[in-house]
């Protein structure tokens, strides 16, 4: 359904106040234009809200002085006066529907599933002489449909590759947080923390004597005290 904007004659308006439409883009103004109506807001709250957000002014504060002209209505939603000296009213739930941004047109309903299945039903019947129609329902929802084995089979697979991988990645993760928390680089900068925590004088020395006995260190064998006392 399409609904166009009409043309309007503009003629200025000999009147002490003007009114102005408050929709974004729409210039009409009484002041120019006598032919148009303009309509307050509703002061039912729901109602108001859905006004704001058909012009899509959701946070315009709304005054006495703020209207919508009759441009943005249906004609089924506008009591026509009926004398001309009446003035145009709205019908009681009315909402401002036609814009600019829409064309000033409301796009067609789409059709529920009952309606295009009577309408296909027709075209189905229609065909004869054993003439079979090549139809094919559109499949939207396939709840029931089965993957096939290869594709499972693939995805658990892919799954299994990356547990591996993120077990691997926390593993060296761990495995970086215990050389950053216990490696001697933290006492690197300081040679009192060196002496405190190993006798060397420095952590020159403490490399020094590191490169000497780096090479036997596969060989050699930690007894604690009590092993000791045991032995």
């Amino acid at each position: 359904m399409s609904l166009k904007k009409d043309r309007v004659f503009f003629q200025r308006q000999q009147r002490k106040y003007h009114e102005h439409c408050c929709v974004p883009t729409c210039t009409s103004s009484s002041k120019f234009n006598g032919v148009l109506s303009y309509d307050g807001f509703p002061s039912d709250v729901e109602l108001r809200k859905r006004w704001l957000v058909n012009i899509r002014r959701d946070k315009f504060v709304v005054t006495g002085h703020s209207k919508v002209c009759s441009l943005h209505f249906t004609p089924e939603q506008i009591i026509q006066p009926k004398t001309p000296e009446g003035k145009r009213q709205l019908k009681k739930g009315a909402v401002p529907l036609l814009f600019q941004w829409n064309d000033y047109s409301i796009p067609s309903p789409r059709l529920s599933v009952w309606d295009r299945v009577s309408k296909l039903q027709p075209e189905l019947a229609s065909a004869e002489d054993g003439q079979q129609m090549d139809y094919t329902p559109a499949a939207d929802h396939d709840y029931l449909s089965v993957p096939e084995p290869a594709f499972v089979d693939s995805a658990v697979d892919e799954n299994t590759k990356l547990k591996e991988e993120i077990d691997s990645l926390k593993k060296e993760i761990q495995e970086l947080r215990i050389i950053c928390k216990f490696g001697l680089q933290r006492f690197a900068h300081s040679d009192d923390d060196i002496r405190f925590y190993t006798r060397f004088p420095s952590y020159h020395n403490l490399m020094l004597f590191w490169r000497l006995v780096e090479p036997l260190v596969h060989k050699m064998v930690r007894a604690s005290r009590a092993k000791a006392a045991e032995n």
